[in-house]
């Protein structure tokens, strides 16, 4: 059950869950972890979705409450580890500087006030997608939502595997260095289960999921090339920033969703 303790490791590292015991942290078993990012994901979806369900429809709290039990669980259930990347990640960026200076800026452990301002503006516009969302409402709402940080980890662990590292050190070079080619193999039938199971359910559901792989996609084509031009290559900071990133291009998907294909 080596997947198991992979995923174990992705508990540990990215969340906030307890996990009451020493883990394996050799090459192989970080690889395992790598292969279960998206399972990682589809575990904190299934939270969200169900936190929302038992909001809607069990308690006697507005849409704008439950918007904002699903915003903070996202927020508690990681421990902020991606959104410090994020604000991290966003100092450097707007700083304008080299690639070298860039760098120096994320090991800095002051936060400036172009990290303070994006992260505000990241946060705000994940809660106005949830709760305008949330509005619109929907049973198929509660499947697409699952499936975010899904794929938002899916990216996360393809630009591990295609990315070159920045910097020897670090939380993101240690998973960098167990990253192998073939690891991302099994990503291919995560996404041929799902899109069965979607095309069982729907036809709505195979084209919300559709359109959730060619955001993905195409973010995973664009962020592989900047990420190299901006900073030189793959940090902790950055592959935490890429998550965040992804998951809310993701909510804003199920947003226009909403607006002009469901309903």
């Amino acid at each position: 059950m080596s997947w198991l303790k992979g995923l174990l490791i992705n508990l540990q590292f990215f969340t906030t869950i307890p996990i009451p015991f020493a883990l394996p942290m050799d090459e192989g078993h970080i690889r395992k972890a790598i292969k279960t990012f998206p399972l990682l994901g589809l575990f904190q979806g299934a939270i969200y979705a169900f936190l929302l369900f038992m909001l809607i429809e069990w308690s006697p709290f507005s849409n704008l409450t439950a918007a904002f039990f699903v915003w903070l669980a996202a927020i508690l259930l990681t421990g902020g580890i991606h959104l410090d990347g994020w604000i991290d990640a966003s100092d450097a960026f707007f700083s304008y500087r080299d690639q070298e200076k860039r760098l120096e800026i994320m090991k800095d452990p002051r936060t400036g006030a172009f990290g303070v301002l994006s992260v505000i503006v990241l946060l705000a516009a994940k809660f106005l997608f949830i709760y305008e969302t949330i509005q619109m409402l929907e049973p198929l709402t509660y499947i697409f939502i699952v499936f975010i940080p899904f794929f938002s980890k899916m990216v996360m662990g393809a630009l591990l595997v295609r990315v070159k590292a920045a910097k020897k050190e670090g939380l993101g070079s240690l998973f960098k260095k167990a990253a192998k080619k073939y690891t991302l193999v099994i990503f291919p039938i995560y996404l041929m289960i799902i899109l069965a199971a979607a095309a069982l359910l729907s036809l709505q559901t195979l084209s919300g999921i559709v359109c959730f792989i060619v955001v993905s996609f195409l973010l995973l084509l664009i962020l592989q090339k900047k990420i190299i031009h901006w900073f030189g290559g793959l940090t902790g900071d950055v592959l935490g920033a890429s998550s965040e990133g992804t998951e809310v291009l993701l909510w804003m998907t199920l947003w226009l969703l909403h607006y002009f294909a469901m309903g």
